[in-house]
């Protein structure tokens, strides 16, 4: 029985990159600095695949257990990945967080990932390289304080490596490389597939907030704030995959 209850669970964790409403954040304050965020709220998936369970299964304390922890990056990471990072990576996870969410009786399973960048070149770094530490080290699966699984880091990071970046003081520019996107697609698409299957949406919404009014931006999907201040990008994984340039964001501030 319980071995059921992991399997439709982790079932529901490998749609990671698929079922699942993401949201990326970024905060850039007038000092240059930048605060970061990637949520990932899959409660959706997981309430589809919850009616997939046997009462007997949610009546075990495994399925009842309820998590709210945040970690660091980098003391997540086992220690064979920690010796080969360099210290710039070593300050990249160390300034980075994950946090997890999970109440399964209410369809509740949330991860996000964190990071607090000092400054344009800092930002530019970590957009570079926290998927590509991710994807080289022996992370299969984060571990909270209490040692139980939550979640599968590489899978969750992965899809942040198909972009360029180009970031400075007054510009924030991302280009999807469509090569790197559709081998992300053809290593994910019987994910996609069941997703479709099972009616669930895929919403993506990238919000911007700057300290002034950015002068120009590129993206014609792009809602700007009156006063310029904000700009959001609302979208789905069904139009991106149509349309990859969709994602591109070219932003003057």
């Amino acid at each position: 029985m319980r071995r059921l209850y992991f399997s439709l669970f982790f079932l529901a964790l490998l749609c990671l990159s698929s079922c699942v409403d993401v949201v990326e954040h970024y905060d850039f304050k007038a000092d240059g600095s930048c605060n970061v965020a990637y949520t990932f709220d899959m409660s959706k998936a997981v309430s589809v695949l919850m009616n997939l369970m046997s009462d007997s299964v949610k009546a075990t304390p495994q399925f009842a257990a309820i998590k709210d922890t945040t970690l660091n990056f980098y003391s997540a990471l086992p220690d064979s990945t920690q010796q080969k990072m360099t210290l710039d990576q070593v300050n990249l996870a160390k300034s980075s967080n994950l946090s997890v969410q999970m109440n399964l009786p209410k369809n509740i399973m949330k991860v996000s990932v964190s990071h607090q960048a000092k400054n344009a070149a800092d930002l530019q770094y970590y957009l570079r390289n926290i998927s590509r530490i991710a994807s080289q080290s022996d992370l299969k699966t984060v571990k909270g304080n209490d040692g139980i699984k939550d979640f599968n880091a590489q899978e969750l990071l992965s899809g942040q490596d198909y972009y360029t970046y180009e970031v400075t003081q007054h510009k924030f520019y991302r280009i999807i490389d469509k090569a790197k996107f559709n081998a992300f697609m053809k290593k994910t698409a019987a994910t996609f597939s069941m997703a479709k299957a099972m009616l669930i949406d895929m919403p993506y919404k990238v919000v911007l907030n700057f300290a002034k009014p950015v002068k120009k931006v590129n993206n014609p999907k792009a809602i700007v704030s009156a006063d310029r201040k904000h700009v959001t990008l609302v979208t789905n994984m069904d139009e991106i995959i149509k349309n990859p340039s969709v994602m591109n964001l070219k932003i003057d501030f």
